[in-house]
């Protein structure tokens, strides 16, 4: 039987041709995507994103790497964080000129949100991201709308404990291009950052108004 491919040209050498776990560590919890560690099933590093601190929030730009610190993949906020999301995914180390490989776009209307891949090197091609990243529970589902790839809280295999949402389990489907979901998971940390930020901006602001208006 044929196996279904979702190779996106992020990176060929990670397309495995059975389904892959991988944990997936944040290196900082201080900042939004301040840094990310992913391990394979044998506790090998395979993929890292140094930390780069809160200054660098700023650039809206995010590399991945391997372990030998080659950069296999660039992820760009396409606009300034806004109720739409919009991020580009690049192959490799971006450069000035070139074509995104995908976009991410993140919409939040009226107290509902829906992400959408659109894949530029297949035309009319979508992913949807459904559930909650900031909870660790999402899948990514492929355009024929079947799970390619699921987070998940990771439990610790000997005393059975939910561990820390610093810590969670990527599994993906044979045949699915690992750095490109790695790709998403940047993004979608990211946009969980802007988010967080967003509330926090809104809440100083609703709690001058009260201040002020107790203060009249």
């Amino acid at each position: 039987m044929k196996m279904e491919s979702h190779d996106h040209g992020a990176s060929s050498g990670f397309v495995f041709g059975e389904e892959t776990h991988f944990t997936v560590l944040k290196t900082s919890n201080f900042f939004a995507g301040d840094g990310f560690c992913a391990y394979d099933a044998k506790g090998k590093l395979v993929f890292r994103v140094d930390s780069y601190g809160p200054g660098a929030k700023n650039t809206g730009e995010v590399v991945l790497m391997d372990a030998d610190g080659t950069c296999l993949l660039t992820v760009r906020r396409k606009q300034r964080p806004s109720l739409h999301h919009r991020w580009d995914g690049f192959t490799g180390e971006r450069t000035d000129g070139q074509k995104p490989l995908f976009s991410v776009r993140k919409s939040s209307i009226l107290g509902h949100s829906s992400t959408t891949v659109e894949m530029y090197n297949k035309v009319g091609e979508e992913y949807q991201i459904v559930g909650s990243f900031a909870g660790r529970s999402c899948t990514v589902l492929g355009a024929d709308k079947k799970a390619v790839a699921e987070i998940r809280r990771k439990v610790d295999a000997s005393s059975s404990v939910v561990l820390g949402k610093e810590v969670f389990w990527l599994s993906l489907k044979a045949g699915v291009d690992v750095a490109f979901v790695m790709g998403l998971v940047l993004v979608l940390d990211r946009i969980q950052g802007d988010d967080e930020y967003e509330a926090a901006r809104r809440a100083g602001v609703d709690a001058m108004k009260e201040h002020f208006r107790i203060s009249s």
